[in-house]
């Protein structure tokens, strides 16, 4: 899930207080920690599991969507396998969000809510975004699918963010740095031709869903250029619209589009650093079809 650029200069929110969790709709963690967090050889066993339990609803999905199912149903069937997997939804309740999954078409860039009245159609650009909160540790994913087919020219803006994806994982690495992530994407995204959504940013995760640091989709002077050490675990998400940069929120306060209504994709993974490169812990390619 992505986190919105300004908030990361917003004060810290204590997940102490069970009253103000309640009041924001925050969910219960065992506790908060301030800073970039190194994670331990024993906190990364942990979000391995939470990791793969969302690579694993995310790569069920992808197999089951079809043309007239709702993003209501794709909400409950994600619930559903999570807390099968002995997890819970980590977005559930997140600031008061109503659902498992965020569930955005077409134009619609972030955070759509699913819906039971939300009907999936032939031709549409879907993108699927959960997190799966597992013995004390998140884990967090997103795809883009292309519902049964698309025209070549949406074909290739899917194409263009998985690829920036994985170029910025590609700069993972213990003694790099943020802007080396920053910069792999941006240059992907601008080859095609395309534009980068700079409202929304990528951010740690661990014990909680939205951690230090955040992680930029193009190259800003507007945070300090982190240096990458071993531990860290990182949400690398990067939003590439057809169109414009620029978006706005809708007045569900939680679905945001782009300014234009042209096309909007996403991937993201949960990547932990490693001494030599990177673990892409929700990495879905290793996984069989769905329950077999």
């Amino acid at each position: 899930m992505n986190f919105l650029t300004n908030l990361f200069s917003a004060p810290n929110l204590s997940q102490e207080s069970t009253q103000k969790k309640e009041q924001i709709g925050l969910p219960r963690t065992k506790k908060s920690r301030r800073g970039i967090q190194i994670k331990s050889p024993e906190e990364i066993a942990i979000m391995r599991q939470s990791s793969l339990i969302v690579a694993t609803v995310l790569k069920e999905i992808q197999e089951i969507v079809k043309p007239g199912m709702t993003t209501g149903d794709l909400d409950n069937y994600a619930e559903q396998r999570i807390r099968e997997m002995g997890a819970k939804p980590s977005f559930k309740g997140y600031y008061g969000f109503p659902g498992s999954i965020c569930a955005s078409i077409n134009q619609e860039v972030v955070h759509g809510i699913p819906s039971v009245k939300r009907r999936i159609r032939r031709g549409d650009v879907l993108k699927v975004d959960t997190g799966a909160y597992y013995q004390g540790y998140h884990g967090d994913s997103c795809i883009t699918i292309a519902v049964d087919q698309v025209s070549a020219k949406t074909s290739r803006l899917i194409r263009a963010a998985e690829e920036a994806l994985y170029a910025g994982i590609s700069q993972v690495k213990a003694g790099n740095y943020l802007s080396d992530i920053a910069g792999a994407i941006e240059d992907i995204v601008k080859k095609y031709g395309y534009s980068v959504v700079e409202d929304y940013t990528g951010h740690g995760v661990g014990q909680n869903l939205h951690e230090e640091p955040p992680v930029f989709n193009y190259r800003t002077q507007e945070i300090p250029n982190i240096k990458l050490k071993k531990g860290m675990t990182l949400a690398i998400e990067p939003i590439v619209n057809q169109g414009s940069k620029y978006t706005k929120t809708l007045r569900d306060r939680w679905t945001v589009v782009t300014v234009d209504n042209r096309l909007s994709a996403q991937f993201e993974h949960t990547v932990l650093v490693t001494a030599t490169g990177y673990e892409i812990l929700t990495d879905r390619t290793h996984l069989s079809s769905v329950r077999s």
